[in-house]
């Protein structure tokens, strides 16, 4: 039995950055984008999850190969290899989009929250902003890390409801694997919000970073400035991130087909608050007398802990890539006194989000505006991570091979023809 128990918890050993990435992928933003997409044109996106799972794989595959292989972040080795022009448009497009997206998670973090308690949205915003900071600078990493893998099952509530509510399986298989598109703009804005929530750029630069993190909690040996990879680690890598974005999938999957079975089909198309979202999970307490209220709490306790593992992502994300840029210490391994720089960074673009909710934007659109600005954002980042996983003078032997290179340029035209339709729509009228 105990042989046993020591082969799962090696097993387990292997998620780390991967599985992480792919949950906080499916944070408020994408939660969000998917409900409304699911409302608004029913099974009609649903082929983009599967369209989605190879380049997202490919691209967060690249990402964590470039942090462990290298020993270093995103930004640095866009600052090692390319001009300050290069590095500081990759630095401040990853920021701003992230900055947005921080924001746009405390409003829906406290909306969800209004939902159960009658307290100030305000007074909410401010107190879930300060237990994000609390978590991220005053925790180890290993016992953040922890926490963050045990928040990602927030997720498995829109997969159990699929199964309650009665879906038309043979329509939904068509829809999932045969292609729907529309020529007009409000399915070229959803849709590039779909991709923009799913590949992420912030998800780019943290999934790099924390291979580094891992490779430092693991004291590995150093040889020349880099890592030294034992035989099995990019394996393992590999596992980890194929791991991540299939739970993350399944979860996007889940969520458009609980939107489409419950709010489209009940002639609710547009998702206007954290309330109208809530309806998408009624029919998991539809046998309890008080359902409405234990979907709001279902919803609400997703909602918030998904927030809660995606925000400080974002944070994180930003201050690696900016760190790295102006040669500041950083880490979630280390102290505050000891990286005064980074944690500085974490805190001012968790504040900086925090007062975007004050200006009066609708926090559940603000969530889909933010995946679109994200769509749109990724694109000259997938180009940039695309030359370095391929150049062998920073990969060596562990560049990418002709199939992932394929897949990553795949995802780079996939994103830009999206963005393009999108503006060419919206300019047609």
């Amino acid at each position: 039995m105990k042989a046993v128990f020591r082969k799962i918890h090696k097993f387990l050993k292997v998620f780390g950055p991967g599985l992480i990435t792919g949950a906080a992928d499916d944070d408020p933003s994408g939660i969000a984008t998917y409900t409304q997409t699911g409302a608004k044109f029913g099974y009609g996106q649903l082929w983009t999850v599967i369209a989605m799972l190879p380049l997202m794989t490919a691209i967060q595959e690249a990402c964590a190969r470039i942090g462990a292989v290298t020993g270093h972040g995103l930004a640095s080795v866009i600052k090692a290899n390319y001009s300050k022009k290069v590095l500081y448009s990759a630095v401040m497009l990853v920021v701003v989009a992230n900055t947005i997206n921080i924001g746009a998670d405390i409003g829906a973090l406290a909306a969800a929250a209004q939902l159960l308690i009658p307290v100030n949205f305000v007074v909410l915003t401010l107190g879930f902003t300060a237990l994000i900071l609390t978590l991220e600078i005053f925790t180890t990493y290993r016992v953040y890390s922890r926490i963050l893998k045990w928040l990602a099952l927030a997720l498995i509530t829109y997969p159990v409801t699929v199964f309650i509510v009665h879906q038309p399986w043979k329509t939904l298989a068509i829809a999932t694997f045969w292609p729907h598109i529309e020529m007009n703009f409000e399915f070229f804005f959803i849709i590039t919000g779909v991709l923009g929530t799913t590949i992420s750029p912030y998800m780019f630069f943290w999934q790099a970073s924390e291979e580094v993190e891992e490779e430092k909690s693991e004291h590995m040996k150093i040889n020349n400035g880099k890592p030294v990879l034992g035989r099995n680690f990019i394996r393992n890598l590999r596992m980890d991130n194929f791991v991540g974005m299939v739970f993350s999938e399944i979860a996007t999957w889940s969520i458009i087909v609980v939107a489409a079975s419950v709010l489209h089909e009940n002639g609710i198309v547009n998702v206007n608050s954290a309330a109208d979202a809530a309806k998408a999970l009624e029919p998991l307490v539809q046998t309890f007398p008080n359902a409405g209220f234990l979907a709001k709490l279902i919803f609400a306790t997703g909602i918030i802990g998904l927030g809660l593992l995606g925000i400080p992502v974002l944070s994180g994300s930003a201050a690696y890539a900016l760190s790295e840029a102006f040669n500041m210490k950083q880490g979630l391994n280390l102290k505050l006194k000891k990286a005064h720089g980074f944690y500085g960074i974490i805190t001012i673009a968790t504040l900086i989000g925090l007062m975007i909710n004050f200006i009066g934007i609708d926090p559940i659109k603000a969530l889909v505006f933010t995946a679109v600005f994200n769509g749109v954002a990724a694109v000259p980042l997938i180009f940039l991570i695309a030359r370095i996983a391929r150049n062998k003078k920073i990969m060596g032997e562990n560049r990418s091979g002709w199939m992932s290179n394929t897949v990553v340029w795949i995802t780079f035209l996939v994103m830009l023809a999206s963005a393009v339709a999108m503006f060419f729509t919206l300019a047609r009228g």
